[in-house]
């Protein structure tokens, strides 16, 4: 009896200690390879059974190594009735030096890992990785001795054979260099050799700023791809993997000795002067006439290109809009670009020169120093429109040479008599008639003047020429947003109507529209006070459209005299 009893004791102990044991955890550690070169990137796994309480503390491998991000899974299996836990800590490390590296032991709850030892090989000079291998970088520069601020196209393919689930290519970067990324990455397949290859292709601008031996250091690509050999299946965790390319070495070489010095330097594949719009061959005094120039240099951004300014020829006046600037690439080159108006309002008739512009560059295709030009062009100014020409000047096209012959006068028939003293008489009638003809003038003149009532100063003049050549600038300014060159043409419209106003203040007390006050005050603000200029041309440009609202002088106003009259009614 005493024996049975002991028995039954026994079982109850190990069944109630059975699961407690059965449910004590242990942890383990492990790296994804023990030996590897500096530079790339190592996955140290840590896996704990049962119930550990907790996760890791990676903190202590930060002094060693750079951490790259932690991935976790968990794995429930079920035996007998009997359920396991299992949980993964997947953590990547990137060495911080070369050597053997220990890894302390790792606290899991109450349990540690075992300590592990990694050895980090220095950095292979060449790449790491070629073809026929899993996955490997290859980048191309061209050219290898550019001139400085000449654009180098730098070409970084990565070919691998597996899918990825991440990863990350590093960027070119060196001192003395500025890149710009271009277009969009391509993707597309390649056989080399007997194995089929995803191949993803990018593209950048280099920019060398300073002369001699640049060297661009090797490009890393780091990702991950799930292993098919993994015997955990469908828990299979990434695996790291790791390329690396050729350093690339510049020679850049300084401008050219024969390159002028006060000439910006333009070193480019290709360079564009032409008018974007087309030109008159005549046009009349006071209609303006816009010249829309573009520059485009291949192989340079915008910023590397001078400015365009046109100086205002004899008999016009011009008026430059802002430069429209911009810099696009078509996935090779960038394409630096310049776009300037400029607006010539002729202020005489005759022969008008609008000038050209002309750049010099340097051809890096060919080695040498060209010039881009864009010639001036010449058109007729024919007088204002509704004006009349003077009765003094001959004719357009009939005038007659200075070195022609006079035309023979008739002579009198045979026969007839001859008098000598027809001239003569011939001369005092006509004088006699043209001084009666003057007295009738004079005696008209006075008789209008004494009856004409005066006019004052702010009655409207009769309209000539220079107001409506002024009125045509000043609307064409508003038009294109130039609001100094608007404020110049408004006065001098205004002036050329009422010649004692001087400014706008002067201007504004002296209209009758409140729209137009309105616009000279908007005009006012954004020119003296910072305000917003957006929208102040076309306001000025509907307010002033129809002509200048000048205000009517008040009546005179009889004021009653404080002495009786003299003779009173």
């Amino acid at each position: 009896m005493k024996t049975l009893m002991s028995f039954a004791f026994a079982l109850i102990a190990f069944a109630a200690i059975a699961p407690a044991h059965a449910d004590a955890p242990s942890v383990r550690a492990w790296l994804d390879r023990d030996t590897m070169h500096l530079g790339e990137t190592v996955t140290l796994n840590v896996e704990a059974t049962g119930d550990a309480g907790g996760q890791p503390d990676f903190s202590a491998l930060s002094q060693d190594f750079d951490l790259l991000g932690t991935q976790s899974s968990q794995q429930v299996s079920i035996v007998n009735g009997a359920s396991t836990t299992k949980v993964v800590w997947a953590v990547g490390l990137e060495p911080k030096h070369a050597g053997r590296i220990a890894i302390p032991a790792l606290a899991v709850g109450s349990a540690k890992t075992s300590p592990l030892t990694l050895s980090v090989l220095a950095q292979p000079a060449g790449a790491e990785g070629k073809p026929g291998d899993d996955v490997f970088l290859e980048v191309t520069a061209e050219p290898l001795a550019p001139y400085v601020q000449q654009q180098v196209r730098y070409t970084v393919k990565l070919y691998f054979s597996f899918g990825l689930t991440d990863g990350n290519l590093s960027e070119p970067s060196a001192d003395g260099v500025v890149v710009q990324r271009l277009g969009q990455d391509k993707s597309y397949l390649a056989t080399i050799g007997d194995r089929r290859y995803h191949v993803m292709e990018r593209h950048y601008a280099l920019t060398p700023e300073k002369s001699g031996m640049l060297s661009l250091p090797a490009l890393v690509f780091r990702g991950n791809t799930l292993d098919a050999a993994d015997p955990t299946g469908f828990f299979s965790r990434p695996r790291t993997i790791s390329a690396r390319s050729d350093a690339v070495q510049l020679d850049v070489k300084p401008k050219p000795a024969a390159w002028p010095a006060s000439e910006p330097w333009l070193p480019a594949q290709s360079m564009l002067l032409k008018d974007d719009t087309e030109l008159p061959s005549e046009i009349h005094v006071g209609d303006p006439v816009t010249r829309t120039i573009r520059m485009q240099a291949q192989g340079l951004g915008f910023e590397q290109l001078p400015e365009l300014d046109l100086t205002a020829p004899e008999g016009a006046e011009i008026y430059p809009d802002k430069a429209d600037t911009r810099t696009r690439d078509d996935g090779t080159w960038l394409y630096g670009e310049r776009v300037r108006k400029f607006a010539f309002v002729p202020t005489k008739p005759g022969s008008l020169t609008i000038p050209g512009v002309s750049v010099k560059w340097w051809d890096t295709t060919h080695d040498r120093m060209e010039t881009a030009e864009l010639a001036p062009h010449t058109l007729k100014v024919l007088p204002a429109a509704g004006t009349r020409p003077s009765a003094n000047a001959p004719a357009a096209g009939n005038a007659t040479p200075s070195n022609e012959a006079p035309a023979p006068v008739a002579t009198p028939s045979a026969g007839a008599p001859v008098s000598t003293s027809s001239p003569v008489r011939l001369w005092q009638t006509l004088a006699a008639i043209g001084f009666v003809l003057w007295l009738v003038t004079l005696a008209l003149w006075w008789r209008a003047r004494g009856a004409a009532p005066r006019v004052s100063a702010d009655a409207a003049p009769s309209p000539h020429a220079g107001s409506s050549a002024h009125r045509t600038v000043f609307l064409k300014a508003c038009s294109l947003g130039e609001l100094a060159g608007a404020e110049r043409a408004l006065v001098a419209w205004a002036r050329s109507e009422r010649p004692d106003v001087r400014n706008l203040g002067e201007l504004a007390v002296r209209l009758d529209s409140a729209a137009q006050t309105d616009a000279l005050a908007a005009l006012q603000r954004a020119r003296y006070a910072g305000a917003s200029r957006q929208g102040v041309g076309s306001q000025l440009e509907r307010a002033f459209k129809p002509g200048l609202a000048w205000r009517k002088p008040a009546a005179p106003t009889g004021q009653k005299s404080a002495l009786p009259a003299l003779y009173p009614e």
